[in-house]
């Protein structure tokens, strides 16, 4: 379930992009939970950072659309946010607060939609970057972009990340198998680096931050050509 907030002082326009969602909600087979408010204080009261977007309107009495995205971005740097606006002068602002993106009023259910499925999948791309692990007495999530690099030790994974490390029964083959679609590298039986950690590579140890990890000498080059490609991917 997709949460969205919808800040708009005009009631034909609330109830309009309602049943533009209704609408998306029946073609995508999605489901939306929907909350509204007639101004900026209302979405800042009590604020809570629960929300996946929020459709927010600019020109509104009391706090305006861009006062309380500014305050909000204090509190919240994952929501994605929309402005739906009559006035196009304002879109420069939005780059102050990372808006995803501006509709213009009066809005279609085309412009809509298409603006709403490209945040979805911003969102997807987010929510990949995360992943999650058995551990005692439950599941822990990691953000993939703060794992430093995953040893094996006997029986177990331990999931080293830049603040923590998470302790794991598993193989190494199921960590390379979880990590797959990202920028992982084995570098010999016992670890299995991200590759965005890598400072330097001197003889047969990888400097990665705080930690120092060893690759195996026929795996050094295969390591380097890693590396380069990473680099290259990451600069298009």
């Amino acid at each position: 379930m997709i949460t969205i907030a919808i800040v708009e002082d005009d009631k034909e326009y609330r109830s309009q992009y309602r049943d533009y969602l209704k609408q998306m909600e029946a073609q995508m087979g999605e489901s939306f939970q929907i909350r509204e408010f007639e101004d900026g204080d209302g979405i800042l009261e009590n604020y809570r950072a629960d929300y996946d977007i929020i459709l927010m309107d600019i020109e509104m009495s009391f706090v305006n659309g861009m006062e309380a995205a500014e305050e909000i971005r204090k509190l919240d740097h994952e929501v994605v946010i929309i402005f739906i606006t009559n006035m196009p002068q304002y879109v420069m602002d939005g780059y102050k607060v990372q808006a995803f993106d501006y509709i213009l009023k009066p809005i279609t259910y085309y412009a809509f939609s298409r603006t709403l499925l490209q945040a979805m999948e911003r969102m997807a791309a987010r929510n990949r970057q995360y992943t999650t692990i058995p551990i005692k007495n439950g599941i822990q999530r990691i953000d993939i972009r703060e794992l430093v690099y995953v040893e094996v030790m006997d029986h177990d994974l331990i999931y080293y990340t830049i603040s923590e490390k998470y302790v794991t029964r598993g193989s190494m083959k199921e960590a390379e198998e979880l990590l797959k679609d990202f920028h992982f590298f084995r570098c010999n039986k016992c670890y299995l680096i991200n590759l965005a950690y890598v400072e330097r590579v001197q003889n047969n140890d990888v400097l990665l931050g705080k930690y120092v990890v060893a690759v195996t000498r026929p795996r050094r080059k295969q390591l380097m050509d890693a590396i380069n490609n990473y680099l290259n991917e990451i600069s298009k």
